[in-house]
């Protein structure tokens, strides 16, 4: 009996990351928010940030988990944008250094900046975990348009960050 209830475990934990896998999240149509967040940590993210906040369909920009070193001056250079519209509509976080701790950041930015609606911009295979973190940051009553960069993970990749955002989602049940 232990065997069977064993195995239909790892059936269901296999059937669960077959569809985590072949459902990434997608790109959000170019929709007006109230502001977005981009999560560091990969390619293409700030990019499709900029072109969101450039087309006007958000007000401000949370650019979280920036480096501390990092000014706004050199990203505007990186990214060949002008500076001004770094100093007018972008806010860069320096205060989180992984995807919860930018979920605890954002939600204190929304808050200081009155949010009600907004974009969050991350890679498709992360875009799971960013939300469920997210969720369990911010208040009630702000909606959240999850809009995915795509990306063509690995296997590996997609194994590591399904079992996170598994242990992280009973950690969040556990209030932990």
């Amino acid at each position: 009996m232990i065997k069977r209830i064993l195995a239909a475990a790892i059936l269901i934990w296999l059937l669960g990351f077959a569809l985590f896998a072949f459902t990434l999240p997608q790109p959000a149509p170019l929709a007006e928010s109230d502001a977005a967040v981009v999560l560091t940590g990969g390619a293409k993210r700030i990019d499709r940030a900029l072109e969101v906040i450039e087309a006007g369909k958000a007000k401000r920009l949370l650019i979280s988990g920036v480096d501390r070193d990092v000014k706004p001056k050199e990203l505007a250079a990186e990214y060949n944008r002008p500076e001004k519209l770094f100093d007018c509509c972008i806010d860069l976080g320096f205060q989180s250094v992984d995807t919860r701790s930018n979920a605890l950041e954002t939600a204190r930015w929304t808050a200081r900046n009155k949010v009600k609606s907004l974009r969050l911009i991350t890679h498709d295979w992360h875009m799971r975990r960013a939300r469920l973190e997210l969720d369990q940051a911010l208040p009630s009553g702000i909606s959240v348009t999850n809009d995915a960069v795509m990306t063509s993970p690995s296997l590996g990749a997609l194994f590591r960050e399904y079992n996170k955002y598994w242990l992280r989602w009973i950690a969040a049940q556990l209030g932990i």
